[in-house]
């Protein structure tokens, strides 16, 4: 279900809507405000009437939101708008607090690893409060909003929950699942007062070396479309209700797609290209009404996003009709000219080109006066920086901050409950990937004797990644949570049946498997680029050679944040279970190495055979280790065990045709379009090898294709099922996509087996 929110909800604070106009007025004068309740003055110099004795109407929560934003916006100054269209880091305000309310900053932000001291979800709460009562000692009493990089759980706060980062999510493909882990997740980010998540990341990775890779939900724009539901999870059914915060779609667009996998790089794509692949999620997040859409740091074909009025204005804002608002990356107005410092230029550009609220993070200062004077000297239209504020205000109404600016401590215990625990390791088990499992090895009976070994066997930092209480992410005891020998140990009939070393030593042939634990340390944006090597380090190699010099079979559990370049030691494994970043509750893996659940997981991304092959996605042509789309369930043989092709049988009507094409356009825009077309098998045997057909419509030239290989005889397009998906079992179906020029219009479209 998509859901918007336009009313006037109640933000549920624990207070009631009664009287809210009256303690607007209160909250102000108790702050420590000399408040006037004198005329405001607009730039224009239209005077807003005020009254002693009369609340202003925005603070009237019987008004629409339209009413109250447009009644603020006459009382407010020049100042009072730029600062709205301002979001300060905590640590820049820390020497400087009065500045918040001296400046009107109308944001507040925690960027990776700015927490209070001490780290504690009561510590944040009231560092909330402070800035809030700051902002609200303003005359006009409007409340800041704060930001906070909540992308798998609250990672920033030590004790929160730690869930499975987006690659294992997309690997899971349960929106439903996703849901719910945005629910959960708004319910902590509301506990320690924090109103907006810089979340979902629908970028679309197309490159994994990429250092963000493990924050996109899968390689094809389909995943992360589909799992715009934790939007769902985290605004809830209304901003106002309890437990519900502001989510952001970002990186717009194409960070996924950089030449290279180089972050902050260029993607250099045909608009058709980018539309097909970068846009739909994003026009996913806006039908489901995302309240912010954050701008990425890279270009398209040379020209940085964060000015470029085309794609945030006239696409986002006008095409895709998003009504919420438009804020920056961190310092990233600051990038346009490629030099350190804010320019008059880079944010008269940058506002101009659609951005609502600048990222400074520090040097406020600074981009406050440039952009004053851009204003006054008519380089920025005040019809620009009005449609900012109405933007940045309506969501502010929507939350009730005005009427419940504090934090709602009801929702504070919930912050590494046990619940939210359990939901987190449901959706570890659901993101298991079974890549190999040769002679059926696994589940490992409760009764086995198990030596395990890895460097990220036995840390919560390692099996979290970056992004966790730190921008970066660290190695160790970094946060409460189950470790991956923890789990197994739990699961065991007996723990002294699961020994450990990090680096294998003390194995011998007495156990009847090992089982290490390898993979990737945290790191995040910029620090995560890996142009060259994407294999395994010495540490885990040498670590896998003592296991297999034992002679006992050896499970590999990999813990990475994307596939890594593992084929010239894949034929030493027995098996081979691809974690991703499982987060806190390692123990979701134990449950599917024991066998308590099978693992359904399916890879969100091809898996490469090489690290030469970068970038390689599904339908390239290039021949993968492991296509999108594979996973193997207990009981599957796998590719290393074949099993024995069956005999094709006649379909059940000799007259009926072998399967079905739907073909539907998906996407459109002047002179091109994208379509998708699914093909279904009618019968009751399988068909090995499909093909459809139809006539090309007037104007068609083909561009991109996906998961089949498209070829044109004449006007007739025949499309041939790639190799994985080209066998369909009965009733089983596939789906395939392109892009092309021309009339949109569905043709008649004809599907056959070989």
């Amino acid at each position: 279900m998509r859901r918007t929110t336009r009313g006037t909800p109640e933000r549920g604070r624990g207070r009631t809507p009664a009287g809210t106009a009256l303690r607007g007025r209160l909250r102000r004068l108790t702050a420590g405000a000399a408040v006037s309740l004198m005329v405001a003055c607009s730039l224009n110099g239209t005077p807003a009437a005020a009254s002693a004795d009369a609340p202003p109407a925005y603070e009237d929560p019987a008004l629409s939101v339209d009413d109250r934003v447009e009644d603020l916006l006459s009382r407010m100054s020049l100042d009072d708008k730029i600062g709205q269209m301002t979001q300060v880091d905590r640590g820049a305000l820390e020497a400087r607090p009065g500045d918040l309310a001296a400046y009107r900053i109308g944001s507040v932000l925690s960027g990776g690893g700015s927490a209070p001291t001490p780290n504690t979800p009561q510590a944040w709460a009231e560092m909330y409060d402070s800035f809030q009562r700051a902002a609200l000692s303003t005359p006009l009493g409007i409340p800041m909003i704060y930001g906070v990089d909540a992308v798998h759980g609250h990672n920033n706060v030590r004790g929160a929950t730690i869930f499975p980062h987006n690659i294992g999510l997309g690997a899971a493909r349960d929106p439903g699942l996703v849901e719910r882990i945005g629910r959960a997740t708004a319910e902590e980010v509301s506990g320690t007062g924090i109103d907006w998540t810089f979340a979902p990341c629908l970028c679309v990775a197309r490159d994994d070396r990429w250092g963000r890779t493990y924050e996109s939900f899968g390689e094809t724009p389909e995943l992360p479309g589909a799992m715009t539901s934790l939007i769902d999870g985290l605004q809830g059914d209304s901003l106002g209700a309890p437990g519900s915060v502001l989510a952001t779609a970002k990186h717009y667009i194409g960070d996924g797609g950089t030449t290279g996998g180089d972050d902050q790089g260029n993607t250099e794509l045909s608009e058709a290209e980018l539309r097909a692949v970068h846009l739909p999620p994003f026009r996913e997040a806006v039908e489901r009404g995302v309240g912010s859409v954050m701008v990425s740091y890279s270009s398209w074909n040379g020209a940085k996003l964060h000015g470029h009025r085309y794609l945030i204005t006239d696409v986002l804002k006008g095409e895709l009709g998003f009504t919420g608002f438009v804020v920056s990356d961190w310092a990233g107005v600051d990038q346009l000219d490629g030099r350190e410092g804010f320019t008059a230029s880079e944010v008269r550009d940058a506002v101009n080109a659609g951005i609502d609220m600048v990222m400074v993070p520090h040097d406020y200062r600074g981009f406050i006066e440039l952009l004053r004077g851009e204003v006054r000297a008519g380089r920025v239209p005040m019809e620009r920086v009005d449609d900012a504020n109405r933007r940045i205000l309506a969501k502010k109404f929507e939350l009730g901050l005005f009427e419940n600016p504090y934090t709602d401590r009801s929702y504070t215990s919930t912050i590494g409950s046990a619940a939210h625990r359990e939901l987190a390791r449901e959706a570890v088990r659901k993101s298991q990937v079974l890549l190999k499992n040769s002679g059926g090895l696994l589940p490992l009976a409760e009764s086995a004797k198990v030596f395990v070994a890895g460097k990220n066997a036995d840390d919560i930092g390692n099996q979290s990644g970056g992004w966790t209480i730190t921008w970066q992410g660290s190695s160790g005891d970094i946060t409460p949570g189950t470790t991956v020998v923890e789990g197994m140990r739990a699961a065991a009939s007996d723990p002294s049946k699961v020994a450990y070393d990090r680096h294998g030593n003390g194995i011998d042939g007495s156990y009847d498997v090992a089982v290490a634990v390898v993979g990737e340390k945290p790191y995040a944006e910029m620090e995560g680029d890996r142009p060259g090597s994407m294999g395994l380090d010495q540490e885990d190699l040498a670590t896998l050679s003592r296991l297999r010099a034992s002679g006992v079979p050896v499970v590999v559990v990999l813990v990475s944040g994307r596939p890594l370049d593992i084929a010239g030691q894949l034929g030493g494994w027995d098996a081979l279970l691809a974690s991703w970043l499982p987060g806190t509750e390692g123990a979701g893996v134990a449950d599917v190495l024991y066998g308590d659940h099978a693992p359904t997981g399916r890879l969100p991304v091809t898996w490469m055979r090489s690290a030469s092959q970068q970038p390689v996605n599904d339908g390239d042509g290039k021949d993968a280790l492991f296509p999108y789309g594979y996973g193997l369930t207990y009981g599957d043989a796998g590719p290393e065990e074949p099993e024995e092709p069956e005999e094709p049988e006649e379909p059940d009507d000799p007259g009926q045709a072998p399967c079905t094409a739907d073909y539907r356009v998906v996407n459109q825009w002047s002179g091109g379009f994208q379509a998708e077309v699914t093909v279904r098998n009618n019968g009751s045997a399988p068909v090995d090898g499909w093909q459809v057909r139809w006539t090309a419509q007037d104007g068609f030239t083909l561009g991109s294709v996906w998961n089949a290989t498209l070829t044109r005889s004449g006007d007739t397009v025949i499309a041939t099922g790639a190799d994985w998906n080209a066998r369909l079992a009965p009733d089983g179906s596939a789906t395939f996509g392109f892009t092309a020029t021309g009339s949109p219009a569905v043709p008649e479209t004809v599907c056959a087996g070989p």
